[in-house]
């Protein structure tokens, strides 16, 4: 642990970093470990909140442009307007904000979902403005919810509540993996 708070002395810019890169790997585990290491004292609550937002936000805006993207492409033109394809475009686009709030809430669902916005051509505006504030509830609900059990269970639970939820969103990244792999071959 010593060499850890070394490295954050040395280079927190490093830590942040991660932080903020980590939403393009993968969402969950960004957001659970940014506020995990709030609860922890491995960075300044703030700069955890704002690195694992920005890197929220633009992965989530990276995603909506991939997917406008594919229109350049001849096929996914003439996908995107089969009229089944069209249908759901309207279902999506009518119901765009709250479906961008749900589906920040279940997993699996954020990366086609945000994908198929930019095929839609959904309004950016309001899907960048819906990725902002759903990102802020899911953080805020994320870092409340380990402060307030960090804060309940005494501080020698902080430790035991870091290595629990590093062991969960490790075994889930494990299991994700290993389907992945057996989906493949």
């Amino acid at each position: 642990m010593d060499s850890i708070q070394d490295a954050m002395t040395t280079y927190p810019w490093v830590f942040y970093l991660g932080i903020f890169l980590a939403p393009f790997v993968q969402e969950d585990a960004a957001v659970i470990g940014a506020a995990t290491a709030s609860t922890t004292g491995m960075g300044s609550t703030p700069l955890l909140f704002g690195a694992a937002l920005a890197g929220l936000v633009l992965s989530d805006g990276w995603k909506y442009w991939a997917g406008r993207a594919a229109l350049s492409h001849p096929w996914a033109r003439r996908f995107a307007e089969k009229p089944g394809v069209q249908a759901a475009r309207n279902r999506v686009v009518n119901a765009l904000v709250m479906s961008l709030f749900t589906v920040r809430f279940v997993p699996g669902t954020r990366i086609p979902f945000y994908l198929a916005c930019g095929l839609f051509r959904a309004p950016f505006p309001a899907f960048i403005l819906a990725v902002i504030a759903s990102g802020l509830l899911y953080l805020g609900a994320a870092f409340a919810l380990l402060h307030l059990l960090g804060n309940a269970a005494g501080e020698s639970a902080r430790v035991y509540l870091a290595i629990a939820v590093g062991g969960t969103l490790g075994t889930i990244l494990l299991v994700r993996f290993l389907r992945q792999r057996q989906a493949g071959s």
